[in-house]
């Protein structure tokens, strides 16, 4: 399955006060690695708001593994693990890009809804742009 990749400099206000990268950012590297793979496959994030869908989040986890420190440069790698009828399941890892050290691995899964909040089946065009 399709990998997409993007590389992040760890800056100062990425860490907490010994100097490494505080927990919740690897979340918000997530968020930025899957609207890249989006972006990438034809569906930026902002044109699927304009079509009435909306990718919230009903669960995320990660599993960290080593730190992420200050002016490292780290390498993002975001997959779609699965489509389903009305969700997407989305996969990380973040390496160090200097030594290829793994530092963490997550997952998110979305529903697919309206603007009315109401759950949705994933539209067949969509789904095609997606199994890339």
């Amino acid at each position: 399955m399709f990998v997409h990749n993007f590389e992040i400099r760890v800056s100062y206000a990425d860490t907490d006060q010994m100097g490494v990268v505080y927990y919740s950012n690897y979340f918000i590297w997530f968020e930025r690695g899957r609207t890249e793979l989006l972006r990438e496959t034809g569906l930026p994030y902002k044109d699927l708001e304009k079509q009435n869908l909306f990718l919230p989040v009903v669960e995320a986890s990660c599993s960290y593994k080593a730190s992420a420190q200050y002016d490292d440069i780290i390498i993002v790698k975001t997959r779609i693990k699965k489509i389903g009828k009305s969700s997407i399941i989305f996969t990380y890892e973040i390496l160090r890009k200097l030594d290829g050290e793994f530092l963490a691995s997550g997952e998110t899964t979305h529903a697919f809804i309206n603007r009315d909040r109401k759950v949705i089946r994933i539209p067949a065009e969509i789904k095609t742009k997606l199994k890339v």
